[in-house]
């Protein structure tokens, strides 16, 4: 097994169109002083995610973004499971809140499937999230890396904080909702420290582990 490769002063590409990801990632960044560019801003398209898990996705972006930009890129894909829809949305977490990314909706959908199906239990609103980040470069090498958070999804929504599916999550051992923390506290990471709060911060910190240490 080869070892693990070393980002080393090159300009970063976040392969990101989401704003949301996108200055999540580039705040974990911000300790290491890497100097980053978003594939937006560099007038990249988005390729199809035509992969079947977060992993897939991700090297999916991240590829396409490192061989266009002809620099490393780092993609992130990551969604929200909830176990009484059976994992759903999953791989689909952005798709369920249509083009105009309507999360508000997208989490109610979520709560009235819930109710139709009955699962609204305590182990029916069990949830994760689960972000998968993968690390390319041009010439095809990639360092890959998941992180994954357990909690309970709630309702009402809570807090408005963060985005997509933060404010009916609620992780385990907290009694505040992704939505109604800080993005520090929702992370829960400094560097040097093994592991943070997010599903983010949890596969950073492994990537950092790896490549930036």
């Amino acid at each position: 097994m080869s070892s693990p490769r070393r980002l080393a002063g090159e300009k970063l590409v976040v392969a990101s169109h989401n704003p949301g990801k996108l200055r999540e990632i580039r705040e974990l960044l911000e300790p290491f002083g890497i100097e980053t560019v978003s594939a937006g801003e560099l007038g990249l398209p988005e390729p199809e995610e035509t992969g079947v898990t977060f992993a897939e996705n991700a090297a999916i972006k991240a590829h396409a973004a490192a061989r266009a930009a002809r620099l490393p890129a780092l993609a992130d894909d990551s969604g929200f499971c909830i176990a009484g829809l059976d994992g759903a949305p999953g791989v689909l977490s952005a798709r369920w809140a249509g083009p105009d990314k309507d999360f508000g909706r997208a989490m109610r959908n979520a709560e009235e499937m819930l109710q139709a199906k009955g699962a609204g239990s305590p182990e029916g609103r069990r949830s994760w999230f689960v972000a998968a980040l993968c690390l390319a470069w041009p010439d095809g090498h990639e360092e890959a890396v998941e992180g994954r958070v357990d909690g309970t999804f709630v309702w009402p929504p809570r807090g408005n904080q963060g985005f997509g599916y933060d404010p009916v999550f609620l992780p385990d051992g907290h009694d505040r909702t992704f939505g109604e923390m800080s993005a520090s506290e929702k992370h829960g990471w400094k560097p040097g420290e093994a592991e943070g709060l997010s599903h983010r911060a949890r596969a950073f910190a492994r990537l950092v582990g790896r490549c930036f240490g």
